[in-house]
């Protein structure tokens, strides 16, 4: 082959892996920009963070997994409450303490083995804990499909028009994600939200002012953190959700490229890329990073195994973030058009809860499995709270210490046995090939 030729195919190359990177980013945008748009935070910044972070995790992991790292779902509560309760500045103090958890527990995996992180957190105290996280936001989506905000406290539009907006927004993404074929199968987010915002146009539900009166480019609303005990200690236990859902996520990505990601590059170096994108993120104001498990479909799909395609995604990512008017538009949507696609995605979370327990065979016969379950979603579904003042925990993070701390001290029924099966899940999940 000719060097011209030779050079010509490069280029072509090159020019598909762009353009990879481009689509993984349509993949992700959806959920990317939801979280903030629910929680108040800027989507520009969440767009910069995201691509921010990605390129973080590359860096980390020496560019060896096809992965995109986006908004978490698993901090939405928690981020709202402590908006409320200290402010916006010291809940990004408190998200950049959370990714230091991931870096702890990349700190422990090095040392210890993978293995370590399954006997902390076995599926009995990861599952009801993740249910938490979508069951407890169930009323956050209801009220923001009625017109109501996320609190319910406020009515923004009337509830017959909510309706008229929510549910066909709702319906469109169910009949995408179950029915669509091809990259539009992975896509559903952004088809509903299509689609809602369509409807709510024609009923005048849109105020175009904010898009009018902003210029083309300029700089995110970065916000700087700052540091309160209160809202640090609140936060840090709402990492370990995450932090394990991270695993799998790694895995999925391991089974669909054929490589073992959790031996090479090492879990501990993509805990450790996770942990450092997400304080990264709070360090501007974004919410906190997680690998996303719809670009791991689009991967799937596409054959793009690649990482310099996410790395294409993230240089996209963080230019439309400097793209003022792209994020004001995307505060235009409104919310009863967020609340329908809400209702499926914080059910689907309460639903991979649900399917851990089934998949990892827990007996809800054994008492200490069903102690730890119950007490666990009650706490965290009936709104439990314990401390006072400036200092207390409430939701996940009170779910995920109560859960660790019940497992740990509840004795076993048959020691041996119980241990057996350990092994044999933990081999299963980190060591096979």
């Amino acid at each position: 082959m000719s060097s011209t030729t030779t050079s010509q195919a490069n280029t072509l190359a090159g020019w598909r892996l762009i353009l990879s990177g481009a689509q993984m980013l349509f993949v992700a945008f959806g959920s990317l920009v939801l979280v903030p748009l629910i929680t108040g935070l800027d989507p520009s910044v969440a767009l910069f963070t995201a691509g921010l972070g990605t390129l973080i995790f590359q860096f980390t992991t020496k560019r060896s997994i096809p992965v995109f790292l986006g908004s978490s779902f698993a901090f939405i509560a928690p981020i709202i409450f402590a908006v409320e309760t200290w402010g916006k500045a010291a809940t990004m103090g408190a998200l950049f303490c959370a990714g230091l958890i991931y870096v702890l527990l990349a700190a422990l995996v090095a040392l210890r083995g993978p293995g370590f992180l399954h006997r902390l957190l076995p599926p009995v105290v990861i599952a009801p804990i993740i249910m938490v996280i979508g069951l407890g936001l169930a009323p956050v989506a209801v009220n923001m499909a009625i017109g109501k905000s996320g609190d319910g406290g406020i009515e923004l539009f009337p509830y017959g028009d909510a309706m008229m907006v929510s549910m066909p927004a709702m319906i469109v993404t169910l009949l995408v994600a179950c029915y669509a074929k091809g990259i539009f199968r992975l896509v559903p987010i952004i088809v509903g939200v299509a689609a809602g915002y369509l409807i709510a146009l024609t009923m005048g539900m849109v105020d175009f002012s904010a898009v009018t009166n902003s210029s083309w480019v300029s700089v995110p609303a970065f916000v700087m953190p700052e540091f309160h005990i209160g809202a640090i200690l609140f936060m840090l236990p709402v990492a370990i959700a995450p932090a394990i859902e991270h695993v799998g996520d790694v895995l999925a990505i391991g089974s669909v490229t054929g490589k073992n990601y959790v031996q090479k590059p090492g879990l501990h170096r993509t805990l450790l890329g996770d942990g450092v994108a997400t304080s990264a993120a709070a360090l501007f104001g974004g919410p906190p990073n997680t690998t996303y498990s719809e670009v791991t479909g689009a991967v799937m799909l596409t054959k793009a195994f690649n990482p310099v395609v996410m790395i294409w995604a993230a240089v996209f990512a963080v230019s439309l973030a400097f793209i003022s008017k792209f994020g004001a538009f995307l505060q235009t949507i409104p919310t009863p058009v967020m609340g329908g696609i809400l209702v499926i995605l914080f059910g689907s979370i309460a639903g991979v809860g649900m399917n851990i327990l089934i998949k990892s065979r827990v007996d809800l016969s054994i008492q200490r499995n069903l102690i730890i379950v119950a007490v666990t979603l009650v706490f965290g579904i009936g709104g439990m709270m314990v401390g006072a003042g400036d200092w207390h925990l409430q939701g996940v993070s009170l779910c995920g210490i109560v859960a660790i701390i019940l497992n740990q001290i509840l004795p076993k029924t048959d020691q041996v046995n119980d241990l057996h099966e350990e092994q044999e899940v933990v081999e299963e999940l980190f060591h096979h090939k």
